[in-house]
């Protein structure tokens, strides 16, 4: 089908492609549908040199570019939201919608980036194994955390997978990435924002400040819900991209 509408989506730091399995399955034909491991995830982790943002969009680009993808609506979990923005600044033209789940456009606080340093150094000196058993269970709200323990278990499991040299050089680029809120801004592509009201990685107060900031914006906030919208609300979720997606992509 010329110019399907597609869907591409971007998981967050220290997941891979799998997460979206479930997520992706009974999603409509009418859509292609793209999932890939970022830099450093998944079975992406042969000879990365650059973490950041700006390298993940590159390859995003280039890989969208290889599948003959002109346009498409990103949906990025986490760090796949700042993977997307990243995108979204340099190729706003390859843009028709962006989903930020669980998702800032704001740079990291100093208090932010301090905590990200010193998980790098916990992973130095107790490993990534060690580091995954207390990192994953805090981002499930706490009515979520016996609940999806089966989920909470294989997050865990693909971050116990996930290379040394990705985590820390993940949770520096992450530190190190700008504010993109003028992506927001100067956006010619409608924006959805799907906020968990419990996430601990994203407060709230920080997705209501630039809910409205798109001249065309989506909102969604969830109650119940951490930092893993996708797994702890699913079918909500689930439709409400598909809500968006059309919208994005309703005949003109």
């Amino acid at each position: 089908m010329p110019h399907q509408p597609t869907l591409v989506f971007l998981h967050g730091f220290a997941e891979s492609r799998e997460i979206w399995t479930d997520f992706c399955r009974d999603l409509p034909a009418e859509y292609r549908v793209i999932s890939l491991n970022l830099l450093g995830h998944g079975t992406n982790i042969h000879d990365v040199r650059d973490y950041s943002m700006e390298a993940q969009a590159r390859y995003v680009a280039e890989k969208l570019r290889a599948a003959a993808v002109e346009k498409a609506l990103l949906v990025g979990h986490s760090m796949g939201g700042y993977v997307a923005l990243a995108f979204a600044e340099r190729w706003p033209e390859r843009v028709a919608g962006l989903c930020l789940l669980n998702s800032s456009a704001y740079a990291d606080s100093e208090e932010k980036k301090a905590s990200r340093e010193k998980n790098v150094a916990f992973v130095e000196r107790h490993g990534v194994e060690k580091f995954m058993e207390s990192f994953i269970r805090p981002l499930f709200a706490p009515v979520h955390r016996e609940a999806l323990s089966a989920q909470r278990e294989f997050l865990e499991e693909i971050g116990k997978a996930t290379p040394p040299e990705t985590i820390v050089g993940g949770m520096r680029a992450m530190a190190a990435r700008p504010d993109r809120t003028p992506v927001l801004r100067g956006a010619k592509f409608p924006v959805q924002f799907i906020v968990g009201k419990e996430d601990v990685a994203v407060p709230l107060e920080q997705s209501v400040a630039q809910a409205h900031l798109a001249p065309v914006s989506y909102a969604l906030f969830l109650a119940d819900v951490g930092h893993l919208a996708y797994y702890e609300k699913p079918r909500e979720v689930r439709q409400a991209v598909l809500d968006f997606a059309g919208a994005v992509f309703q005949p003109q």
